[in-house]
């Protein structure tokens, strides 16, 4: 059996009288996929900046485990450096670069300047970026930024990848590319998938994890998940409404 890659025990953030999360136990293996959703307002968000450490957690809220390493109070920063690749919902691409600039400086990170223009080139090769090598980011369309984003975060060939919202503002062709591409990464690393998109995640296949009011609700796969009478009362009822 593979080992855990993500763990959270008994994690809990409170945001004034509002429990934004609510006593999680989490557990992620490598390799394996996660998607992560829930009605707004559920604790999905929270819980994806405790993991990244975008949000300030110390042990009086629980406990976050990547890799082995206990990263309770860590910074973001120190959480890349083990392998942790994170796609945020504020784009992280430079406009006013190219494609071929943006990517390598993501790769310099990790493989210094000797390495980085291999890796790009292998990036751009996966991700089918090829034509767009030379265009200047702040001119592409969403769903082709989007791409390139992923591609910033596979220049630094994570263990762990952590996507937020992958999908909002895509078109329905860029959303059949965008699952091509997250499963591609998957046969690499364990992925982590936050969305409301009820769609991409059945596309997506694979486990689901239900938040709502801060706490699992339910864990399975997709199918099962998505045909739940807890999940369609506290989800798609409210999106019905």
């Amino acid at each position: 059996m593979s080992e855990v890659i993500v763990e959270t025990r008994d994690l809990s953030i409170r945001f004034g009288g509002v429990l934004a999360v609510n006593n999680v136990n989490f557990s992620l293996r490598a390799r394996e996929m996660r998607c992560l959703i829930g009605p707004n307002g559920a604790g999905k968000s929270t819980f994806f900046k405790c993991l990244t450490g975008q949000h300030k957690i110390n042990s009086s809220n629980g406990y976050v485990f990547i890799d082995g390493h206990d990263v309770t109070g860590w910074q973001p920063y120190e959480i890349v450096q083990l392998g942790v690749g994170i796609k945020t919902q504020v784009p992280s691409v430079m406009n006013g670069l190219t494609v071929w600039e943006n990517l390598w400086l993501s790769a310099r990170r990790i493989h210094g300047k000797q390495g980085a223009s291999a890796e790009v080139d292998r990036v751009i090769t996966e991700l089918g970026l090829q034509s767009h090598l030379r265009r200047v980011v702040g001119e592409l369309a969403h769903g082709q930024r989007q791409i390139v984003e992923i591609g910033l975060v596979l220049c630094q060939r994570p263990k762990l990848v952590l996507l937020d919202e992958p999908a909002a503002g895509i078109t329905g062709a860029e959303a059949d590319r965008l699952v091509e591409l997250i499963k591609g990464i998957n046969q690499q690393a364990a992925v982590i998938v936050v969305d409301h998109d009820m769609n991409f995640v059945r596309m997506l296949g694979g486990a689901v994890t239900v938040l709502h009011q801060g706490a699992i609700l339910v864990e399975g796969e997709a199918d099962a998940v998505m045909s739940n009478e807890k999940v369609r009362e506290v989800y798609i009822g409210n999106r019905a409404k």
